[in-house]
């Protein structure tokens, strides 16, 4: 469980490795990604990969991306609590939902991106220092074509060794999303000197910057 005061010191040497997701050199597109929709609209797409707070960074800040949620997947609604999801005994993994125009960005690029800079895939039931099944890799699937989509991009990033270990990340139907407490919300927007913010979540947002000029907007809050 990660400490939202901690002294920077040893917040250097405690996060030494919670960067490693944005470090590694882009990876390849979906080779059989789903078209751009004719007509704009709104979809949901719901990613896990470590503290939401890093994640929801990444996500917030992507063109096409018309608003995130940090909350709960994979548990029940009783025990959608920060509290109680720290416990690492809810089913819950810490989740961002992302409503994106589906005629600005497609799936596929969202993976792209939860892949190459939200986290590490390959990590099980951790990212950096966060440790436990909580801070799970899941993309939980809103229909079919995610499901296919999904399943067929780590398909074709194990088969082409992209990474140096397997990916671990789960796909799995999105049964409910529950909304997390509103201190989560837009976390490391808020709290840019908390060391945690500094040395785990703004090494992702410069590699999105980085990694996808063409896809990275300013994001000033809703």
């Amino acid at each position: 469980m990660r400490s939202i005061r901690i002294l920077p010191l040893f917040a250097a040497l405690l996060f030494a490795g919670c960067a490693g997701a944005a470090t590694h050199p882009p990876i390849p597109p979906l080779q059989a990604d789903a078209s751009l929709a004719a007509h704009s609209g709104r979809a949901t797409a719901v990613f896990a990969g470590g503290c939401f707070w890093g994640t929801q960074s990444v996500f917030e800040r992507v063109k096409g991306v018309l608003d995130t949620t940090v909350g709960y997947s994979g548990g029940s609604a009783a025990t959608a609590t920060y509290d109680q999801v720290s416990s690492e005994t809810t089913g819950h993994a810490e989740s961002v939902k992302v409503i994106y125009d589906p005629a600005k960005i497609t799936y596929g690029q969202l993976l792209r991106i939860f892949f190459s800079v939200a986290h590490d895939p390959t990590q099980l039931n951790r990212q950096g220092p966060d440790i436990g099944t909580s801070y799970r890799s899941v993309i939980f699937y809103a229909d079919e074509q995610q499901h296919h989509l999904a399943d067929a991009y780590i398909a074709q990033l194990d088969a082409q060794h992209v990474f140096p270990k397997p990916i671990v990340t789960q796909v799995v139907p999105l049964k409910a999303f529950y909304t997390a407490e509103a201190y989560h919300q837009d976390y490391a927007l808020h709290n840019p000197d908390n060391p945690y913010i500094q040395v785990c979540d703004r090494p992702r947002i410069e590699a999105l910057k980085e990694q996808f000029p063409e896809l990275f907007k300013n994001y000033t809050g809703k």
